[in-house]
């Protein structure tokens, strides 16, 4: 789907509203997710655990272990880690890792790659460490990082 009427290199682009076409999708919703994302961000005080970037509409809970996985997945805040909208795209594609020491890693892809200030801010994270929540209890599950960290390793 695009907006405008142009065609460029092949590309068509729909003139009349009424070209445009929808679909009717089910989607299979996890009901859990609200109230994790609201105890995962508060166990951090509202901070992004990577940059400690402090604003909440900027922030995803991201599952260390994904949830559909029966025995590590579940949606409890040792499972979680706030994380800003792009690293949580960023750890979610192993482009970033973060090791049971709670040291961040950053892909080799990435490392190599020079191209502007995101990416080298991104860059920067490598070696730094995790932001923690205040209570011990909050903090991510260091077996669930193992899990997770090895993945990361593995898609390098």
């Amino acid at each position: 789907m695009a907006f405008g009427a142009q065609q460029q290199a092949g590309l068509y682009f729909l003139e009349d509203a009424a070209e445009r076409r929808y679909a009717l999708r089910e989607v299979k919703q996890r009901l859990h997710q609200a109230s994790f994302r609201e105890a995962v961000i508060t166990a951090y005080r509202g901070r992004c655990a990577v940059t400690g970037l402090p604003e909440r509409l900027l922030l995803d809970a991201a599952h260390i272990v994904a949830d559909k996985d029966e025995r590590y997945g579940h949606p409890i805040v040792p499972n979680g880690i706030p994380l800003s909208k792009t690293h949580h795209a960023a750890f979610d594609a192993h482009l970033i890792g973060i090791d049971p020491d709670l040291r961040i890693h950053v892909s080799e892809r990435l490392l190599r790659r020079h191209d502007g200030p995101m990416l080298q801010a991104l860059k920067g994270l490598d070696g730094n460490k995790l932001h923690l929540p205040y209570r011990r209890q909050d903090r991510p599950d260091q077996e669930r990082l193992a899990l997770r960290y090895e993945l990361f390793k593995a898609a390098a």
